[in-house]
């Protein structure tokens, strides 16, 4: 066989051979009689994407959040408002005896007794309904409220206590104001008298197990609590 001849033999069996080879890849199931066609089906196959964080959902009007803390906005907090790209209705407010606030647009809005979280969103609730399409508001205290707290029984200075500005205040640090306890208080015998929905509820607590166990959740103190140290017995 002529030298030439033989090259080309070679060379078509080399390719009837590699058309044998092309195999099903994950998406693509080729025939194998079909080369070209197994080929473009290869060059063509695209895996999806994976590992892409999910889209933002938009804010829904009328969806408040639940209130994760029972702190609540009182009259004559000093209230800011900014609403993103709409400068024309930031607005610094002070919350009046009945709860409300004045706002750009809206008017008077009642925001007395929620906590931050729903306040802004009945606010974005509010502008999205008639005004704007999602809007972004951010809500912030700007002065809070004179607040007060009681702690009686066994302290040293036992009496009415102001909430520091823009600060809470754990049992610990309310008993601490009050001077700490004194030689006849029981730390294990502490309560603490809080009005909710309108009825009082007394918690009773362990302020020394709080004081041993630095990974046990502390007992935060609200505006109004009445905390009393009991007296140890002998």
């Amino acid at each position: 066989m002529p030298l030439i001849m033989f090259s080309r033999f070679l060379f078509a069996r080399l390719i009837w051979s590699l058309s044998l080879t092309v195999v099903c890849l994950p998406g693509i199931c080729a025939d194998t009689n079909n080369p070209a066609a197994a080929v473009l089906a290869l060059t063509q196959n695209t895996a999806p994407a994976t590992n892409l964080p999910a889209p933002a959902e938009p804010f829904q009007a009328g969806a408040i959040p639940e209130a994760n803390s029972a702190w609540v906005l009182s009259p004559n907090d000093g209230i800011a408002m900014t609403v993103f790209s709409e400068e024309d209705l930031n607005a610094k407010t002070t919350i009046d005896v009945n709860g409300m606030v004045m706002l750009p647009l809206l008017g008077e809005v009642k925001i007395g007794g929620m906590t931050l979280g729903q306040a802004t969103a009945k606010i974005q609730q509010l502008y999205n309904q008639d005004y704007l399409v999602n809007p972004q508001v951010n809500l912030v205290v700007e002065k809070f409220a004179a607040r007060h707290f009681s702690v009686l029984g066994q302290v040293q200075r036992p009496g009415s206590f102001d909430f520091p500005q823009n600060e809470p205040v754990n049992l610990l640090q309310a008993i601490a104001m009050a001077g700490g306890y004194t030689r006849l208080g029981a730390p294990s015998k502490v309560s603490v008298r809080r009005v909710e929905n309108g009825a009082p509820k007394i918690y009773r607590l362990n302020a020394d197990e709080m004081s041993q166990d630095q990974k046990k959740k502390s007992f935060d103190v609200l505006p109004n609590d009445i905390i009393t140290v009991g007296e140890r017995t002998f």
